[in-house]
């Protein structure tokens, strides 16, 4: 075989239409509010069938840490520490110290670690004065372990923070909770740790479904908003809270180059009746756009320069989370490993879904039913040549594709 026909065999091989790098910005959260869910060592082909590497849990249970000799040890893991741990963690140095050895040593795919979630709206006066002790101990153990380069520190917050969230050049944080945000900035400032927040354009949406247009949270072609204050053109609500965000950090002193995260966002695939647009519909919509633009590259107009990092609620369903229907419905996966819905996500050409690609269940996989997020199965999806190459823009991409014209000439 000629040198230029052994190259064009090679490049017409099937390639992922993401790469790794890119698939990097999305994670998933793993609860486990729930009484019918896997073994935590039977959800890892999930992790594998989704291409997601970075993995969030809420709790240090060491049931659900997956030591690093296992086929996991590629994962990125960020572990939770509990609300109801903060007021030790405050009090007692040693408490963050026997954790770290307890839970963090002997797992090296830990990066960062959470300390409560959504503490400042919680109401509760002791946790609020517990937040920023128990931060500055665990920093302290971790620096004293020679483990503060590696893992990271941060607390994940709603957007009830924020006294309004749009216009996104005029938001600011609520000045109650000021004395506690601005030495918190100043801490993940120091500590190269981003702010976190779990942000989700569905409640906006069901609150008000009939002023609120349902293209514009769910990622689809629509004419945006402009934000009058910076000119900015806004063609989806998860920018514009994200932006409104670093407005407040900005406005409160904080560091303007701090790394903004979406630790939580997605949509419910059901509901009670009165949760408008919680349907596999929107749900497939909202996610499979989400996961699309964010493997992109993309980010917001205020930083569009600077890729968005994503992590999606939830893995599963999970029938013990409290609170109305749609709470139970947020998982990409049923208990029993099954998608919940279909997720489309192939390139778009116009901005519109094209093709449907299933987040399949390891049973699906295996018997070639599947699409997994990083490639496809050419015997289900009609991919030409040419779209190989759309995703996939730079130096390599365009030179596999002289070297293909070369070849074929040739």
């Amino acid at each position: 075989m000629s040198i230029h026909l052994l190259l064009l065999f090679l490049l017409l091989r099937p390639i992922p239409l993401f790469s790794t790098s890119t698939f990097s910005f999305i994670g998933i959260n793993y609860g486990q509010v729930g009484d019918n869910l896997p073994s935590p060592s039977s959800v890892l082909p999930l992790f594998h069938s989704l291409s997601i590497t970075r993995v969030r849990l809420y709790d240090f249970n060491p049931t659900l840490l997956i030591p690093s000799s296992s086929s996991s040890s590629s994962l990125d893991l960020t572990i939770g520490v509990p609300d109801r741990c903060l007021p030790s963690f405050a009090s007692d140095p040693h408490s963050s110290l026997s954790f770290l050895h307890s839970n963090v040593l002997p797992y090296p795919s830990i990066s960062l670690i959470t300390l409560g979630n959504e503490v400042l709206t919680s109401n509760s006066s002791l946790l609020l004065s517990s937040l920023l002790p128990a931060i500055n101990n665990l920093h302290s153990s971790l620096l004293s372990l020679n483990l503060h380069q590696r893992i990271k520190i941060s607390t994940a917050h709603s957007l009830s923070i924020l006294s309004q969230s749009f216009p996104p050049s005029s938001s600011s944080f609520r000045h109650d909770l000021l004395p506690i945000l601005t030495p918190l900035l100043s801490f993940l400032s120091r500590s190269k740790s981003p702010f976190l927040i779990n942000a989700y354009p569905y409640f906006a949406y069901k609150a008000d479904p009939n002023h609120v247009d349902l293209d514009y949270v769910l990622f689809q072609p629509n004419d945006g908003v402009v934000d009058p204050g910076s000119g900015l053109r806004y063609d989806n609500m998860l920018h514009a809270q994200v932006d409104a965000v670093r407005s407040a950090i900005s406005k409160a002193g904080g560091d303007a180059g701090l790394e903004v995260r979406v630790s939580e966002t997605g949509w419910p695939s059901a509901g009670d009746p009165d949760e408008a647009g919680a349907t596999p519909e929107n749900a497939r919509r909202y996610n499979g756009n989400l996961m699309r633009m964010v493997a992109s590259g993309r980010g917001t107009p205020a930083r569009p320069r600077d890729p968005l990092r994503v992590d999606i609620f939830a893995l599963f369903n999970e029938n013990l989370k409290p609170g109305p229907a749609s709470e139970r419905h947020y998982g990409l996966f049923k208990p029993d490993g099954t998608p919940a819905y279909q997720l489309n996500l192939a390139p778009a050409s116009s901005g519109n879904d094209t093709s449907n690609v299933s987040a399949a269940s390891p049973s699906q996989q295996s018997a070639g039913e599947g699409l997994s997020l990083m490639g496809y199965d050419i015997s289900s999806a009609a991919v030409p040549v040419w779209a190989w190459w759309a995703p996939r823009r730079g130096a390599l991409g365009s030179l596999s594709l002289v070297i293909l014209v070369w070849g074929w000439a040739l």
